[in-house]
């Protein structure tokens, strides 16, 4: 009986050895691999992008909305982006929530006592918009879709009706759902706003294709595209040529100076500033709840302190007395 007790022991002792040794095989492996892939791609300049670090109003645990630029990218949006890019998570309604860039606590001048226009189904600011989108709707009662102003209620229109066709109008690419963008992408804010303002001529090193566009802030891999004059016979980059950074997609440059008309006289109408704005509307859209989470966070960090030192008071008094 004890021999076998040891023989079993001997054998789990074996077995318990032989895993250790597959795991540190199979660790080494993927460290090598991944030491291998992140070389490569170093090496090739994948990834190597200019990114622009913009002061953000929302940025901070104070942080909030700049309302007037919100209001400024929603128009941005409207005017430049809409017309490729879907809003699938935002309804109209939401811009008149509180926290929204059309919030209002109170009517304006000419709108009826009786409407409160906190609620955004009866925002006069939010109406106007929405009815601006025609809106597919129906059947009727003949059995047909029609069309009609939008409503508060209706979320914002695609600008394709589905993917085939949003490719066939780009070229092949699918424009990407812009709801929530700023949290998809690393550096969200940054990123959006460099990839807006990195457009730049092509460098005669590298050789784009019809319906590409270089980009300094999009993280691509130029060496895939520089022309053969710049690498060796092996197909690396030949040794002292500095690749170009950034890479190349397939969106044309959506802004230029003038091309939205900002009642502001005193807001310059230039690339940098449409896209400063729409971003600050793009990471609006993305997170509409980020004032009253920080106010919510403030506040529990204060009522936290507060308690811990009546804690530490109430402890110091009731132990100072014991013996």
């Amino acid at each position: 009986m004890v021999r076998t007790l040891n023989m079993i022991r001997t054998l789990n002792m074996i077995r318990t050895l032989n895993m250790i040794r597959t795991m540190k095989k199979t660790i080494g492996a993927l460290v090598s691999a991944f030491a291998v892939v992140s070389g490569a791609a170093l090496a090739a300049g994948g990834g190597d992008a200019v990114l622009k670090h913009e002061h953000w109003h929302f940025t901070g645990p104070f942080g909030s909305f700049d309302k007037e630029a919100v209001q400024r990218g929603y128009q941005v949006y409207r005017t430049v982006c809409a017309g490729c890019h879907s809003m699938d998570q935002l309804a109209f309604r939401n811009l008149g929530q509180k926290g929204g860039p059309f919030y209002l606590e109170r009517c304006p001048e000419g709108v009826p006592e009786t409407v409160d226009c906190s609620n955004p189904n009866d925002n006069p600011y939010v109406k106007q918009i929405a009815s601006e989108f025609p809106i597919t709707d129906g059947p009727d009662d003949f059995g047909d879709m029609f069309q009609r102003p939008g409503l508060p209620s209706d979320g914002f229109p695609t600008p394709y009706p589905n993917e085939q066709i949003a490719r066939l109008a780009n070229g092949g690419a699918y424009p990407p759902d812009l709801s929530l963008i700023t949290k998809a992408r690393p550096n969200g804010a940054d990123y959006v706003y460099s990839l807006l303002t990195g457009y730049e001529d092509t460098p005669p090193s590298l050789n784009v294709a019809p319906g590409q566009y270089y980009n300094v802030s999009y993280p691509g891999d130029t060496s895939q595209i520089l022309k053969p004059e710049y690498k060796d016979a092996d197909g690396y980059v030949v040794e002292g040529f500095e690749l170009p950074k950034g890479g190349v997609f397939a969106m044309p440059k959506p802004l230029a100076d003038g091309v939205v008309d900002y009642e502001q006289e005193d807001i310059p109408e230039t690339v940098d500033q449409y896209s400063k704005d729409v971003t600050e509307f793009l990471m609006w859209a993305a997170e509409p709840k980020l004032e009253a989470r920080k106010r919510l966070g403030v506040m529990s960090l204060g009522y936290l302190i507060i308690l811990t030192g009546i804690l530490y008071w109430s402890t110091r008094e009731i132990w100072s007395k014991a013996k």
